[in-house]
């Protein structure tokens, strides 16, 4: 079921020998103003923005810098619980990321100590690799070892954002002391440049891919901070360019493990760490190279992005296949910014009609290139004119997720599929129901991440068992993890408004069944569930 396909779209762009020619060297591709020009961030913000990340600003001048203690990193490995250390990380690096937007928005340095405090704490750190990813490390421990960096999706955050922490403010931080920007390029180079190009073997960058393996969002997220990291700070053209190269033949590996119908299999709340950040690292790519390395004009990153307007049922309803939230719709901004990108009217008026006439905020969260782009384009989403409608029939023919709706504001959701997709349930078969957007017949989703969510005892978890979607328990037995367990003779008729499959196959041997058609066929106001 797993359709790896060997597209190579960005390699299949330029040569590496091109791609040194294009690349935009010494930080010019960066379409921000620099901190020193205030003319430049003052026709950039309105003032009423301004105001408000000054605003938050001020409440980071007193911001106690929280220390995390060994034990929290232990508790992880004792107990499963991974909060304990991520809640003060979280809290510290969004600090950082307001001060530092604040400072960009005033210009006057009130807020350079503080953010100088948020660096000098970070350089600190044994690892800004979060606990719950820690036993990756060759000790196989939570605890950070000093011997050894890894890329995570905390470390990548981490370091993307001092990176343009550095970026706008090492001239300034110099004028203190100039040790303070000195550290912060080492640390930079040390926990995040030379371990994404000494360490083949981090499982995200799918460079050992064979079949069965999966690779998801952590693809793209991961690329994606590296690539802002290299931008920003390698200014040796071969350096750069080999450093950018691997980013693409790593990313490459993602765009080929997806299906060519676009659908997110982990879920739509995780379409903004897959595909929104397979959009987050082409559109660092394209600035980064004057727009001469591109896939925007290609179908699928533009199917890719349209899954989630698609997805959406109304009133903040989703479906919610995987591990997703029921409810959410999507970050309307970086939703906005990708259908600019590859020209889908869908996507940019969807992202307006999210937003329920309100003005587009400044995410102050800890994704430093989210809350600069969402500065550079937010004046373009307010102009926006605001739609979203529900077509008849979305199939994605390869991911096997099936959308029907009718004029009686029925919405129904159903996926083939096998039992070892990305954020897997163990559902082939299974369907959702909304009637006038309300949720009839329902998923249960995903509950709170713990040690045993990604772990071999996932399949304990009720919420990740056939027998706790809408799906038959047949002679008492669930359907099963694995590769071989799935759906098949799957059938989406959409004038019909049919979806139908063959379940007998996602189930052992021991539940004694050899063919289960399942079938679901959508009228004006009922839906017929056949077996």
């Amino acid at each position: 079921m797993q359709a790896y396909t060997e597209r190579n779209l960005l390699q299949n762009t330029v040569t590496i020998e091109q791609l040194k020619d294009v690349l935009v060297m010494n930080q010019a591709w960066v379409p921000y103003p620099a901190y020193t020009d205030r003319a430049g961030w003052n026709a950039l913000l309105n003032e009423q923005d301004k105001q408000k990340l000054i605003a938050a600003g001020e409440k980071m001048l007193d911001y106690h810098w929280q220390v995390i203690r060994a034990t929290d990193y232990l508790e992880y490995e004792r107990s499963g619980e991974r909060n304990i250390m991520q809640h003060p990380y979280e809290a510290n690096r969004k600090a950082i990321n307001t001060l530092m937007l604040a400072e960009l928005a005033e210009g006057k340095g009130r807020f350079v100590d503080q953010l100088m405090n948020g660096v000098f704490f970070s350089c600190e750190m044994t690892s800004w690799v979060l606990s719950a990813h820690l036993p990756r490390q060759t000790t196989e421990r939570s605890l950070p070892d000093y011997r050894e960096q890894i890329i995570d999706l905390g470390s990548g955050n981490y370091g993307s954002m001092l990176s343009w922490v550095y970026y706008f403010f090492h001239e300034t931080f110099d004028k203190v002391d100039p040790v303070i920007s000195i550290r912060l390029r080492q640390v930079l180079q040390e926990r995040i440049l030379d371990p994404f190009m000494n360490n083949d073997r981090e499982w995200w960058m799918a460079f050992y891919w064979k079949p069965g393996i999966i690779i998801n969002n952590w693809n793209p997220w991961c690329n994606s901070n590296v690539l802002q990291c290299y931008l920003l700070l390698e200014n040796d053209r071969d350096k750069l360019a080999k450093a950018v190269w691997r980013s693409m033949q790593s990313v490459d590996k993602f765009i080929n493990f997806v299906r060519a119908d676009g659908a997110c299999e982990e879920g739509t709340s995780y379409w903004g760490h897959a595909a929104g950040k397979m959009y987050d690292y082409l559109q660092i790519l394209f600035d980064g190279t004057a727009g001469k390395v591109s896939l925007f004009n290609h179908p699928m990153i533009r199917k890719m992005g349209e899954y989630i307007s698609r997805s959406y049922v109304g009133n903040g309803w989703v479906v919610n296949f995987a591990d997703a939230s029921a409810q959410g719709g999507g970050d309307a901004q970086l939703i906005y910014r990708y259908g600019r990108a590859v020209g889908s009217e869908e996507m940019m008026q969807f992202a307006a009609f999210l937003l329920k006439g309100a003005r587009p905020v400044i995410p102050l969260g800890n994704d430093t290139f989210r809350s600069l782009q969402s500065i550079l384009r937010n004046g373009e989403l307010e102009k926006t004119v605001a739609a979203h409608q529900v077509p008849a029939c979305t199939w994605y023919p390869e991911t096997e997720f099936c959308y029907l709706s009718n004029k009686s504001g029925w919405f129904f959701a159903a996926k083939g599929g096998f039992n070892n997709e990305s954020h897997n349930h163990n559902d082939a078969g299974t369907f959702s129901l909304y009637v006038n957007t309300i949720p009839m017949l329902i998923d249960a989703g995903v509950g709170t991440y713990t040690r045993k969510t990604f772990s071999s005892e996932r399949y304990s978890i009720w919420t990740m068992q056939s027998n706790y979607h809408n799906l038959p328990m047949i002679n008492g037995v669930p359907q099963r993890f694995g590769q071989e367990y799935k759906a098949t003779d799957v059938v989406c008729q959409p004038n019909k408004r049919f979806f139908s499959a063959n379940i007998a196959t996602a189930y052992p041997e021991e539940a004694s069944v050899d063919f289960w058609k399942r079938s679901y066929t959508l009228g004006e106001n009922k839906l017929m569930i056949t077996d």
